[in-house]
């Protein structure tokens, strides 16, 4: 399980959506990447959450742009003009995370668009068990490409990391915020996506999972904790979730009665 690693060589233009400001660049390999900086908004555990968000989608065979490391170089930026991107790219020097960028993708409409009931199910099952709050109506983060539906952005999962106490607790947690998903009215097969997710993340594919994360990044976490503890946080966080499965998922049923 390993990601390709890329390097910027050209910054195309910001792209001003919520308060981390990530931008759409070229690297060396000819392609173009959203990359999502470590330097902004909620920093390395917004890129953290992006990581194992983008790789369980993957696993669980949902469509996620491809995701790379991105290295920025230090002398990269320091001819932009705008002071605030300048200083953003200035505190993202090194390990940044990108998502190939799916050129005339359209944002997802639930009006016009209907899911079949198993992938919805499945990404709302993901959704309730990585506690995705930024999947709604307002903000779908899921696109249509080639007339197929393709998941963006999980840097709003595990918000338990936000305050890295007592992550048992939180790992039991029926995540009743699921009510506001925006797939939920389509999700009619929860079992059998329950089912089919828990057979793919076994415990050793976890840990795979959050081997992932770069040591750089998991240093910067919290003080006092090795890239080593963090990672094993989020492990423990993520096995003891998925065996309490029936929590969320008893959740996301209840919810799902109200709109039916």
């Amino acid at each position: 399980m390993t990601l390709r690693t890329v390097n910027v060589t050209r910054y195309i233009t910001p792209l001003r959506e919520g308060g981390s400001l990530p931008a759409l660049a070229e690297a060396d390999d000819d392609f173009k990447y959203v990359v999502k900086f470590r330097g902004a908004g909620h920093g390395t555990k917004a890129l953290i959450s992006e990581l194992i968000g983008g790789v369980v989608a993957k696993l669980l065979k949902l469509r996620v742009p491809e995701l790379v490391f991105v290295e920025l170089d230090e002398a990269f930026g320091q001819t932009e003009g705008d002071e605030e991107i300048q200083d953003l790219l200035q505190a993202s020097r090194g390990l940044n995370l990108g998502l190939h960028f799916l050129s005339g993708a359209l944002a997802y409409d639930p009006v016009t668009t209907k899911v079949d009931g198993l992938l919805a199910s499945k990404i709302v099952w993901m959704d309730a068990f990585l506690t995705n709050v930024d999947r709604t109506v307002k903000n779908t983060n899921m696109l249509m490409w080639h007339k197929e539906l393709w998941l963006i952005d999980h840097g709003s999962t595990l918000y338990f990391h936000h305050s890295w106490t007592n992550h048992e607790k939180q790992a039991l947690t029926p995540f009743s915020l699921i009510k506001d998903h925006v797939l939920l009215p389509f999700a009619d097969q929860l079992n059998e996506a329950d089912a089919e997710c828990k057979a793919v993340l076994t415990d050793e594919v976890i840990r795979e999972i959050v081997n992932l994360i770069p040591k750089e990044w998991a240093s910067t976490i919290e003080a006092g904790e090795t890239a080593e503890s963090v990672r094993e946080v989020y492990y423990q966080f993520l096995t003891l979730r998925l065996k309490n499965a029936e929590i969320f998922l008893n959740e996301a049923q209840n919810a799902r009665k109200t709109l039916i």
